[in-house]
């Protein structure tokens, strides 16, 4: 039996006992059903399943924003499940991989893993040995939505087949309450691997009930860390300042207009690391001074009358810019003076710079026909994006136009029927030799899911999704690319559980698993592993996949949270021939322990585990490691309104690896975070 057919089976028998286990637990509710809290949000774990919805998607609050103690945007999501980070803990050469797309240990992406801030379309190009690009800070946000798949990715983008990433920043009236005033919040953090230091300074103001402002500076230092063995990793110390500044005016006779603006900045400056963002010391590429600049403004308009559901109306004007600029240090490669010198120089003192407007029309309208109720989400999406020529990657101009239409429609309290269509058009000019003409291309597509709730916590749901991957920028460098667009189909099957009163009175469980299978054909981000350019590119690419996410929390404080993720993938070349997708991920296991005391105490215990895999493009090993987390806030006395909060990551300093990282993950690593709200 072959790998992908084991693993078919596998995933077959893992759906089958899920289902039967969640449907004796449905029969024991059938005898008491006054129990079931519908669509009930999770408080006392850190964890809140999403149980109401036939998406996979995970949503990282400001609770557990501030708990994970993150120093990179990646390490806000590594625990959700279908998540993988490649070098998670810097932000140069680390990528954000989702069901085996997205990031990779080449290029910082490969198009099908969207990410998005505050609507702007942001997160990196197809950059030769430079990572994501997702140069931010976690301090910066107030929530974090990770939609893995393609069924709910239609609003957000073509040929989404990983997933989509958003990020949603700070309001002032977050700190405010809504209340006029001034509000001041400051948050250190030491980290003892790397001897690591960040300050976090929020100023929210609120002259008036309809204005308000806030102003976030973020200023993180990390000096290079060392693995569990001791080992230095380099090229793992940054300096990465970051600021916000949002501003929200409301008015209106009934308030039902508002206006709001928001400008973050990051900026990094490396001065003689490696070229190649992926390695811990200098290869063949040499070493670099690197300046990376990145800007996104977002400007909203929303209008949203009282007295007419069939408008909740948004104009999103965005702009996302990253400016990335390097000089080779001369005598650094060992191949200076050889005749691939030329080409090194070219990578090296290459500068990048790509620029993405969008201009959004959005509204949702509520309205009822017959027995069914609709909450119908359309748009129309304008976007240019611009890209200089590097001798990495080719430049030229990508314009866009899209229509969408996702419709959740509600028929009586059991079925849940949502199609979604996107339409999309795109026109790529290239600027340089081989592809400087202009090509255009379109495609329609869509999918459809279905979710059945019986009334007593338990639901059933499945869904089809189909995108197309329209050429772009990178694809200018190939002749065969540019006219060829990437297809891709997705098909799910899942169940959820939520209830309380289930073992003991007052508890709460939620639980769901989604199974999946994604067929990749007519690819051209994939050419055959080994081959010399220009190599023929993959046939097609083969995914599939269990996910699990659960928590259980009683009353008397006691939580676990658990995340899974079952992974397979095989890769087929022209002609048949097969192997394990390169970009797999392993197979990975978290689950927290915790108990909370109130208001006043949260402790918890993490385990995290990852299966070894092997691939064609190498081993790993498996590994497992534990985080120690406390969370202590005085309700009384000088240090009221104080958060105090101690981590210990890799616990017992476990020298390991991830799959699909370049570099050792950190060893022990003691976080002290101190944070205050004046």
């Amino acid at each position: 039996m072959t790998t992908a057919a084991q693993s078919r089976r596998f995933l077959r028998g893992t759906t089958s006992l899920i289902v039967l286990a969640l449907s004796a637990g449905a029969l024991h509710a059938q005898e008491g059903d006054d129990g079931f809290l519908g669509t009930l949000v999770l408080g006392e774990s850190k964890r809140k399943v999403q149980t109401d919805t036939a998406v996979p998607v995970t949503v990282v609050d400001q609770e557990e924003i501030d708990d994970r103690q993150a120093g990179t945007v990646a390490e806000l999501i590594d625990s959700v499940p279908g998540v993988s980070l490649v070098n998670g803990s810097t932000p140069q050469g680390s990528g954000i991989n989702i069901r085996g797309y997205g990031a990779n240990g080449t290029f910082g992406t490969d198009q099908k893993v969207a990410v998005q801030v505050d609507g702007a379309s942001v997160g990196s190009e197809r950059l030769y040995r430079i990572g994501t690009q997702l140069f931010t800070d976690p301090f910066l946000y107030k929530s974090v939505s990770v939609i893995r798949g393609t069924v709910g990715s239609f609003e957000y983008g073509s040929g989404i087949i990983g997933g989509v990433v958003k990020l949603e920043t700070k309001d002032a009236s977050d700190l405010t309450g809504g209340e006029i005033g001034v509000a001041l919040a400051q948050t250190l953090e030491f980290t003892s691997n790397g001897d690591g230091i960040t300050s976090s300074t929020v100023l929210a103001w609120q002259p008036t009930q309809d204005l308000e402002f806030l102003a976030n500076y973020v200023w993180r230092d990390q000096d290079n860390q060392t693995d569990g063995s001791g080992n230095t990793i380099g090229n793992s110390a940054f300096t990465l300042p970051s600021g916000l500044i949002k501003a929200k005016y409301t008015f209106g006779d009934d308030r039902e207009h508002s206006l709001t603006f928001s400008l973050a900045r990051t900026t990094s400056s490396e001065r003689d690391v490696p070229y190649d963002t992926f390695t811990t010391t200098a290869d063949s590429f040499g070493n670099v001074d690197r300046d990376t600049d990145s800007t996104t403004a977002v400007l909203t308009y929303n209008f949203n009358p009282l007295d007419n559901d069939l408008v909740d109306f948004d104009i999103v004007l965005s702009y996302a810019d990253q400016q990335i600029d390097q000089r080779y240090v001369p005598g650094s490669s060992p191949l200076e003076g050889t005749p691939s010198s030329a080409g090194i120089l070219g990578l090296a003192n290459a500068d990048h710079r790509y620029e993405t407007y969008k201009l959004a029309f959005k509204n949702t309208s509520l309205f009822t026909t017959g027995m069914v109720e609709h909450d119908l989400r359309t748009g129309l999406e304008l976007m240019r994006r611009e890209r200089l020529d590097a001798s990495s990657a080719p430049g030229g101009t990508d314009k866009r136009i899209a229509l969408y239409a996702v419709d959740d429609m509600q028929i009586g309290s059991a079925w849940t029927i949502t199609p979604a269509l996107r339409y999309e058009f795109s026109r790529i000019e290239g600027s340089t030799a081989p592809n400087d003409g202009t090509y255009d291309k379109d495609a329609l597509m869509g999918g459809l899911s279905m979710r059945y709730a019986f009334g007593n916590g338990l639901a059933v749901f499945g869904s089809a999704a189909y995108t197309a991957g329209l050429p772009n920028i990178d694809d200018l460098g190939t002749t065969a690319f540019v006219t060829q667009a990437e297809k891709s189909h997705t098909y799910e099957l899942g169940a959820s559980y939520q209830r309380n009163d289930t073992f003991v009175s007052g508890d709460v469980i939620a639980f769901k698993a989604t199974a999946y299978r994604t067929t990749l054909r007519d690819v051209t981000s994939y050419t055959i592993a080994g081959a010399r350019p220009p190599a023929p590119a993959l046939d097609k690419i083969e995914t599939e996949g269990l996910e699990i996410e659960a928590s259980y929390a009683m009353e008397s404080g006691l939580y676990v949270d658990l995340n899974a993720n079952i992974v397979n993938g095989t890769e087929y070349a022209p002609g048949g021939a097969s192997d394990t997708w390169r970009n797999l991920p392993a197979d990975s296991l978290r689950v927290t322990l915790g108990r909370k005391f109130g208001e006043e105490l949260d402790l918890s215990w993490e385990v995290v585990a990852n299966d070894s895999i092997t691939t064609d493009s190498g081993s790993s090993s498996g590994f497992g490691y534990h985080n120690l987390r406390a969370t202590y806030v005085p309700q009384s006395g000088f240090l009221k309104d104080t958060q105090i909060r101690v981590g210990i990551e890799n616990l017992f300093d476990r020298d390991y690896t991830p799959h699909l990282s370049t570099r050792p993950a950190p060893g022990r690593n003691v976080k002290l975070t101190l944070s205050r709200t004046f």
